[in-house]
Formats: C-alpha cells, structure tokens, sequence
C-alpha cells in the first residue's frame, strides 16, 4: 500500500516505523529538514521538505497515486487543508486527519463530505485521556484495551507475590475461577514473551495479559495481585489539553487538584472546571507539593509538554508518598527506562494514538486496533467473512486454525454474546467479531491473509 503520511512529530514518526516494518510504501512530509533526515537514516522510507499543505508538495510526494493519506502534523489548519487538496485536487481514497480542537467534536459535518473531506478525524489527547480514565477505573493495570464496545477487555497486570495464581501453572486457572470466563493471552518475563501452556508457571513480576468480560476484570485481577482501594484524591501536573480534559472527566466523582505553571492558563482552567482546585505553581515544586498532600493523594498524572518535567514531578511525587504515579513521555527511550520503576506507568502519547490510526490501514475488515507494549504488540478484532470453503477460519475449531507463531485468538464476540476463546470448545462462525493478540508484529500481514476470503465468496 501507498502511505503519505504528513507530518514527522511523535505521532508521524511512530505511524511511519510501524507501517515501514510492515513493507508499505511510505513517504513523510514535513517542513523539518533534521527530523525528516533521522527518520531516512532510520528507516526504508521517502521523505519531501515543504508545507503539507501546498498541493506542489503533495504532488512532489507522490500524491497522485497515493492509496492512504494520514495528516498529522501539529497544526490543524494544514491537516484540513491538506485533506481537502488530498481529496479535490489527488483524490486521494483514504484521508485521516489529527484534529485537536475540540470545536470540530460538536460539528463533525464540517470536516466531511463536501466539508474538509476527512474520512476519519483522530484526537490524541482525547485518546490519551481515554487511556488515563481507563486506568483510574482499574489502578492496578498497567493497561486496559477495549474491545466490542467495552463489553470485553484485555487487560496487563504486573503478578506480585502473594496473588493466587503466582507460582501456579495456567491450567489452575480455571480451577481458582470456576464461573468465569478468562484466558491469558501472553506473558511476559524480563521484557521477553513466554511461549504459552497449561504447564506454564506465573512468577511475581512477570507481566500478564488476560481477557475478559469487563465485569469480570476486576475478579480476574485480585488473582494476580492485591486489589488497590479505589481511586479519588487526583492531583494532575499540567493543566494543558490532556490535564483539561481528564480534570473535566473527573472532578465530578473525586477530588481533583490541578496545578499549572501559567498564570493565564490557570485562569482560563478555573473558568472551565466546576469543582476541581487549579493551583498556579512549578509541578516540580517539593514544598508545593507538600503542602497539597501528595502524601495522600492515589493518583499523580503528570501530562506537561515537557518530558522531564513529566519524570522529574512523577519521581518526586512517588518519593513523597503518592501511592501511584503516570507520567506522559514522549521520547521512547525515556519511557522504555521509566515504565516498571518509581513511575508505575510510562504513557506514549504517540504510542496511544497509533491503534486508532491503524485501524484504517489492517487490510480485511478491521475493527479496532490495539498498540500494546509501547507498540510491540497489538490486539486486533476482526470479522470473520464466508464459510468453510471460502474462509480459512470459518467454520473451523480455533485449534484447527493455522495461526502464525506469537499469535493467538483470545476472544469472540457473536452478535450480543461475548465469549473467552478456548481452542477446543469454539468454532468461528460467519460475522464473528474475532480478537488476535500478537506478540510478533511481523506477523501481522500473514493474520491479515489468513482472514481473506477466497474469490469464490464473492
């Protein structure tokens, strides 16, 4: 496939290494002369310098003939207009656009059809919001992943000794969870995945993936370590878009303290929230923290623009007391060293976003997609087309299917019944909604085709 891709920020750069590792076609387009040269010398790709924008420049990147279209880049205006030139002028078939005002969540006609021609408008920081909230309903995951509409989630736990299951294999499971439905779609010990059986012991640290009805996640979880009180004192560092956002999401069902470096900014915030208290100070600040009790405070979300003050105020709120701390890292390096240690989770915004982008691009019907691992991994749901002639895993027991190494169906949603894959016990039906865990991004294109349907459907 054909990928433009406009803009090389976080969010360009982490889309362009993910679709390059799958052999697309890439080109990237940025007025950044430096950014675009690290992204070459990184990765097989194209790039052209100039404003995304300007239709001489899109021409110049191949737009012509492009197949996809992605605009993100920090600025609004040149995403709309780019799309609406993508579609006019190239027409362009697939145009996906990073919007971040929230004026166009209220008007969305204006950015389709014979508005800015936006066939799919994406939001990080309300995506990273999303994130966040997820992990403020369940403190103890190191992710949770939505599927079906929320009706099914794949959780990441860290197993601490002293849960049921550490030290035991996975075939106890059911044993310990006789009425629930719960299957462990990988593990992870010291950054490796484990090759998965019945025999396959839990230790305390390792990381684990589960999936389950949602209302059974918290159940599932207090096996693999001890269950946190809930969340509601909040102090979030940063009172930018993101800290925006989720102070509106959720001042009103716990205490929320805001603290924000400019004066102007606090003023604007305080006019938008209700009832949470926005404070007007350096997020780093030891005495200012003090004094606002981080010592009793269950979640200290740092999400500045800025990556060290992000570490720096999430260290420090740790080492004051708070129980738990997030901080917004951008640069991977840095989220790679921090994620596990003094700061419990390390959020890549850019990260965040990039199964919301490739959604659009999975080839076969796609549903959702999950980044999972600061994008290592992915989740996918998928529906399963044809019949046992025409598909290749209609009409089959999951354990007859082939599935490419690292791969493994873990979930099926049928209709409004949701169901916990087990390899024996199911066998895919026409429209299932079918969710694959990947630990081997590789193999993406090979789970793509095993879900095509032979000619002879249509």
């Amino acid at each position: 496939m054909k990928i433009l891709i406009l803009g090389a920020g976080q969010v360009g750069a982490s889309v362009a290494e993910s679709l390059v590792s799958e052999k697309n076609d890439v080109t990237v387009v940025d007025t950044n002369t430096e950014r675009l040269k690290d992204l070459q010398n990184q990765f097989d790709l194209r790039t052209v310098t100039g404003n995304a924008a300007h239709p001489e420049v899109l021409a110049e990147a191949g737009a012509a003939d492009t197949d996809m279209l992605f605009a993100v880049t920090a600025s609004d205006e040149t995403n709309l207009v780019a799309t609406k030139v993508a579609h006019a002028v190239f027409n362009i078939p697939t145009r996906i656009a990073r919007i971040r005002s929230t004026w166009f969540e209220r008007h969305p006609d204006l950015l389709h059809g014979e508005g800015f021609s936006v066939d799919h408008a994406i939001c990080p920081e309300q995506i990273v919001t999303e994130y966040i909230l997820r992990l403020v309903e369940f403190p103890e995951a190191l992710q949770v992943a939505e599927f079906a509409g929320g009706r099914i989630d794949l959780v990441a736990v860290r197993a601490i000794e002293g849960g049921t299951l550490v030290r035991h294999p996975l075939r106890d499971l059911e044993k310990m969870l006789p009425d629930i439905e719960v299957k462990v779609a990988a593990i992870y010990r010291q950054d490796r995945p484990l090759p998965l059986a019945p025999e396959t012991v839990v230790h305390a640290g390792d990381e684990v993936f589960f999936v389950a009805a949602s209302e059974h996640i918290r159940h599932v979880m207090a096996h693999m370590r001890q269950i946190d009180r809930p969340v509601t004192r909040v102090i979030i560092a940063g009172g930018g878009n993101i800290g925006l956002r989720l102070a509106t999401a959720l001042e009103g069902r716990m205490n929320v303290k805001v603290i924000e470096a400019s004066k102007r900014r606090c003023e604007f915030l305080a006019g938008q929230l209700e009832s949470a208290l926005v404070l007007n100070g350096d997020v780093s600040n030891e005495d200012l923290l003090g004094d606002e009790s981080v010592d009793e405070t269950d979640l200290f979300v740092s999400v500045t623009n800025d990556d060290e003050a992000n570490i720096m105020s999430a260290l420090l709120a740790k080492r004051m007391g708070a129980r738990r701390v997030i901080a917004l890292i951008n640069r991977r390096a840095y989220g790679d060293l921090m994620q596990g240690g003094q700061i419990d989770i390390a959020i890549s915004p850019a990260q965040a976003t990039l199964g919301s982008l490739l959604e659009h691009v999975r080839r076969g019907d796609v549903v959702a997609v999950h980044s999972v691992r600061r994008g290592r991994a992915e989740a996918i749901e998928l529906i399963a087309h044809g019949d046992r002639k025409t598909s290749r895993v209609v009409g089959r027991r999951i354990r007859e299917i082939d599935m490419p190494p690292g791969s493994v169906i873990v979930g099926i949603i049928r209709g409004e019944k949701v169901i916990v894959a087990e390899e024996d016990s199911h066998v895919i039906e026409p429209d299932d909604h079918v969710i694959v865990f990947l630990t081997q991004k590789r193999m993406i294109p090979k789970i793509e085709k095993l879900f095509e349907v032979s000619v002879g459907f249509f």
